[in-house]
């Protein structure tokens, strides 16, 4: 599989990229977190890790660490704006349950780090 970006995230992205002439791309993964489990990280990619998967979609590298991946692989993040507010969103297939303040999920005992 791979980590998808929708043209809005794809977009947002690049923005973040030319203001940061350091960054290589995109960092995903999560990281123990929440009630439920799993939180994601999302932050800009400096370097490349020993243990990094690299995708790359329309010309935006996203760097995943090999931890993350059983819990992130497949993953379609969206940047939506909603009146004031704008984020990015996740639509994971490993999801199998989230908290109920929406900060943390959980997956299927076989994905787990």
């Amino acid at each position: 599989m791979a980590i998808q970006l929708t043209d809005s995230a794809r977009a947002r992205i690049r923005g973040y990229l030319e203001a940061d002439p350091q960054a290589l791309g995109l960092r995903f993964g999560v990281s123990r977190s929440g009630c439920s489990g799993w939180g994601y990280k999302v932050d800009m990619a400096r370097q490349q890790q020993a243990d990094d998967v690299v995708f790359d979609d329309g010309g935006v590298r996203i760097y995943v660490d090999a931890a993350s991946l059983p819990q992130v692989d497949g993953t379609r993040i969206d940047f939506v704006k909603q009146g004031l507010n704008e984020q990015f969103t996740f639509d994971n297939p490993n999801v199998t349950g989230g908290c109920g303040c929406g900060s943390s999920f959980t997956t299927a005992p076989d994905a787990r780090a």
